[in-house]
Formats: structure tokens, C-alpha cells, sequence
């Protein structure tokens, strides 16, 4: 029988369950899922409801708001073709709509009527949106320096928005003091967002034609993306619908890469790294909850992490923009990975790399601005 599972001591509980995390204070993951073959894609849903056959229970009455099916284009980038997965085509202008959609419809068939999110922007935007679509009222922790077009956004869905002084840590601290009130339906905690960030992997699996991808870089910190995709090509193992992984690679500011640092010391827990404000805001988690399985997805699958330093992601952000793809820097970092592995021949010209830009940048409005005050 499907569950949440503890991944810790591997104490499962029924998905009937309210629950956000284990009893022991850690994260929750599902049991294994069985995955899908291609003659289960719902055809005629365009949205990641296509899958819908792969997800753990039905969802009778989904929250959709038209959300995956992104564009996946064939382009070059540092003199080298790869593909880019434009992520910023989802309602809200982010990955995590795809998280939000099965999340929040989940919660809703639960009978939970309001919930609380922290966020660094994108994930409380999300949040927001599909809450509202949902009927659910919501309130959204974000830092208070986050860019003032995220929370616009926000609160043009309606949320309630708390900003909370200080690093992103502290917003998440915030958020668990209120979790006791409110639901806490955080898309770094709750297993059924990864349920709908692994829509990704079999959208570009499916976008291939049916094939598996040589290798995937993808921006994260707290894992959501990584991590979905990590379990979409792993249940296409088990359906048989695939035979082997695609390498996984992670970006990070190097500001702020504690996944990066403690995958390049071969350990399984963060060690001492030195921390810094970045651009790359979305990224900038010093502590992510699932390092571990994090750190499993990338070794698993023979990937690796890119540490990026502030001026790469600058570059990169306006070398996008100067080939009409117009990215936050968050994501825009995945394009400068990009360069590193292949001039580090850690990938090769002749392999099929898809690069994921995770948001938009309009999100990031004022960084834009004041690049073009600065030339």
C-alpha cells in the first residue's frame, strides 16, 4: 500500500494522514511508486495532469491551472548545443507551479481549508495562486528583502504576505512556529510537491520521443526540482518504460552551495562552508531539509554539482537574455554550468544535455534594471 514513509527510520503512515513531516521531525517521502509506460499519458490533458496515472492516489477534483507541457527548444549556448526546458511558460512564471498543483489539490481533498508557506518568492507565488484557485485562504512568510515583483505577485493572488527580517533561514524558522495554527503546506516539506515537480522528467522524457536524456542541469537548493526528476526516471526504470538514468547535475551560487560542498567532500551531511549574500535568491538555502537524498539522486546517477560564482550569473543571466531567452538569475546559473562541465569535459559535445531555466525573469525586475543603469 502507498504511504509516507519516514526515509530515516522507515515508519510509514496512511496518506490520510494531515501531516507535513515525521513525528520525528524530519521529511517525509512516499513508498516506491510503480511508474507509467506511454499508453497511460492522458493525451488529450495539457497540463501534468497527463500523468496523472503515475501519481500515488486520485485526485478527483485536480487544481489545475494549465500548468507543464513547457517548451523544450534545441539551441546553443557557449558554442554548444543542449537543449533549454523553459520552465518560466507555467501560470505563475516558475517550476513550481507543477509542486503546487498536486500539493494544494491533495490538501484541499484532505478537507484542509487554509494554509501557511516560506518562501524566497517563486514557491510562495505558486503557493498563492494555486490556494486561491482552490478556494484555500493562505498566508506567505517571504524574507523582506525579497524582489519587490515577487511579492506584488503574491499578493496580488490575495495571500496574506508576512515579510520577516533576515536571512532566508529565519523565514523558515517563522513558518514553523505558525505551523502549529495553520497547516504548513511548504514545498520544501510536503512529499506531494515532489510529486508534481517529477512531471517534468516525464515531460521531457515524452518530449524526446520516448528516450532518456544523457544529461539534466538543474539550479536547486532545497532539492524540489532535483529530486522530482530524480523519481520520474527512476519510476520509468520501474514501469520499463526506461533502462538506465539520465546524469543529474546540480548548479549553486557559490555564495551558497552547501550541496555542492558536501558532495565535493564525498560526505553525507553539510560541512563547514562560508556563506554569502547571492543574486541568485531562489538558491539560497544553507541548510535544505532532504541533503541526504539529495546528495543520493546526484551519486546514483553518476551527476555531480557546479559551485557559480556571482559575476558567472550575471553573465549568464544577460548572455540568455542576448539569445531571447529572458531568465531570473536563480535559473539563468544552470546556463553557466553548463559552460564549466563542458570546458571541464565532465560532458561531452556529442551528448544530449537539457539545461533547466526554472523562472522567469520577470521575477527579477529590478536586478535587470539595474544592469541596464550599469552599461
Amino acid at each position: 500500500m502507498i504511504a509516507f514513509i519516514d526515509p530515516v527510520n522507515k515508519t510509514t503512515y496512511p496518506l490520510t494522514d494531515k501531516i507535513w513531516r515525521s513525528p520525528f521531525g524530519g521529511p517525509l517521502m512516499l513508498t516506491p511508486l510503480e511508474g507509467i509506460r506511454r499508453d497511460k499519458i492522458d493525451l488529450n490533458n495539457r497540463s501534468i495532469w497527463r500523468y496523472r496515472e503515475s501519481f500515488p492516489l486520485e485526485i478527483k477534483d485536480p487544481v489545475s491551472l494549465g500548468e507543464g507541457c513547457t517548451p523544450l527548444i534545441e539551441s546553443r549556448y557557449d558554442g554548444r548545443k543542449c537543449r533549454f526546458k523553459l520552465e518560466w511558460f507555467a501560470p505563475t512564471g516558475s517550476f513550481k507551479d507543477r509542486g503546487a498543483s498536486v500539493m494544494i489539490s491533495f490538501l484541499k481533498q484532505q478537507g484542509i481549508s487554509s494554509v501557511i508557506e516560506d518562501s524566497s518568492g517563486n514557491g510562495g507565488a505558486a503557493v498563492a495562486a494555486y490556494a486561491a484557485a482552490a478556494g484555500l485562504a493562505v498566508k506567505i512568510l517571504v524574507p523582506a528583502s525579497t524582489q519587490p515583483s515577487k511579492i506584488a505577485q503574491i499578493r496580488g493572488y490575495g495571500a496574506e504576505v508576512i515579510l520577516v527580517p533576515g536571512e532566508r533561514e529565519a523565514t523558515g524558522a517563522a513558518a514553523l512556529k505558525m505551523a502549529s495554527e495553520i497547516f504548513y503546506a511548504s514545498h520544501n516539506w510536503h512529499p506531494f510537491f515532489l510529486q508534481g515537480t517529477k512531471t517534468m522528467g516525464y515531460e521531457i522524457w515524452e518530449d524526446l520521443g520516448f528516450r532518456i536524456p544523457d544529461n539534466i542541469i538543474i539550479p536547486a537548493s532545497a532539492g524540489s526540482s532535483l529530486l522530482g526528476c530524480y523519481l520520474a526516471f527512476r519510476e520509468l526504470i520501474a514501469s520499463g518504460a526506461a533502462q538506465h538514468m539520465p546524469r543529474l547535475f546540480v548548479s549553486q551560487p557559490a555564495n551558497c552551495a552547501p550541496l555542492h560542498a558536501s558532495f565535493q567532500a564525498d560526505v553525507d551531511d553539510f560541512v563547514p562552508t562560508a556563506y554569502r549574500p547571492t543574486i541568485a535568491e531562489g538558491t539560497a538555502i544553507k541548510r535544505p531539509i532532504r541533503l541526504k537524498e539529495m546528495l543520493h539522486a546526484l551519486r546514483d546517477t553518476n551527476g555531480g554539482t557546479v559551485a557559480i560564482e556571482e559575476s558567472e550569473i550575471v553573465n549568464a543571466s544577460l548572455n540568455l537574455a542576448r539569445q531571447g531567452l529572458y531568465a531570473e538569475p536563480t535559473s539563468a546559473q544552470a546556463a553557466a554550468a553548463f559552460s564549466k562541465l563542458s570546458c571541464e569535459n565532465r560532458i561531452s559535445k556529442d551528448e544530449e544535455t537539457i539545461v533547466i531555466l526554472t523562472g522567469s525573469g520577470l521575477k527579477a525586475t529590478l536586478f535587470y534594471a539595474t544592469q541596464f543603469d550599469n552599461t
